[in-house]
């Protein structure tokens, strides 16, 4: 029987990241859980496609989008389940147990958040995002472990630049828990802006979009 995951990773300029990313993910491909790697890639100048191309992963490329990117990813996969990952996200510890007895229902999972280096304000924040994904919208730099089946039926992810994570995680209600391991995922940009600065504008986004202003808009505003 063929192994049964499917891994997909969007990446735009992600070359500081990825390495760390896969290396990660070996367990698995020793455990014979992993059947094949995906990166969609959105234009990336820096050396991510090669990196990705040396890591054995098929390639796609298109438009820098994140729900794009995602959607073209697991168009192109074969495996029974999905996991999705960001570039910027590790898979830490002995997650292979946890995620083999998560496959033997037919939810979707996602794992506990850490940031690396986060310190004591990482724990303030990332104790605020496992409690956020306990009420049903965890996001996407917590991994995403998805049946196939399940991903078809609710949808898939929306070709959509922000909140793609939100809005599958929306149609997945009542079909998610929590995968007793931890992803830890990078805290640089938290570092740059401010925890509190960056904290506050990822909720006040969230509201926006929940208020029905439209995930272009936001994206617009959030790069700005």
């Amino acid at each position: 029987m063929r192994a049964p995951i499917s891994v997909i990773i969007p990446t735009l300029n992600a070359e500081r990241h990825l390495g760390d990313c896969l290396t990660a993910l070996m367990p698995g491909l020793d455990a014979g859980l992993l059947r094949e790697l995906i990166v969609s890639d959105g234009g990336s100048s820096d050396a991510t496609v090669e990196i990705a191309k040396a890591w054995g992963a098929e390639v796609i490329e298109g438009t820098p989008s994140r729900g794009a990117q995602l959607a073209r990813g697991c168009l192109a996969a074969k495996g029974r389940w999905y996991l999705v990952l960001h570039a910027d996200t590790c898979l830490a510890g002995d997650w292979v147990g946890p995620v083999i007895q998560h496959m033997n229902g037919a939810g979707a999972g996602w794992f506990r958040l850490a940031f690396k280096e986060g310190g004591f304000a990482g724990r303030i924040v990332s104790g605020w995002a496992n409690l956020r994904s306990r009420l049903g919208l965890p996001y996407g730099d917590q991994g995403l472990l998805i049946p196939a089946t399940l991903y078809a039926r609710c949808g898939g992810y929306p070709n959509q630049p922000l909140m793609e994570d939100v809005a599958l995680a929306r149609a997945l209600k009542g079909h998610l828990s929590a995968i007793d391991a931890t992803a830890v995922t990078s805290a640089a940009r938290y570092k740059e802006q401010g925890w509190l600065r960056r904290g506050a504008r990822n909720l006040w986004t969230l509201i926006r979009y929940f208020g029905g202003v439209s995930p272009q808009q936001l994206a617009n505003t959030y790069r700005n």
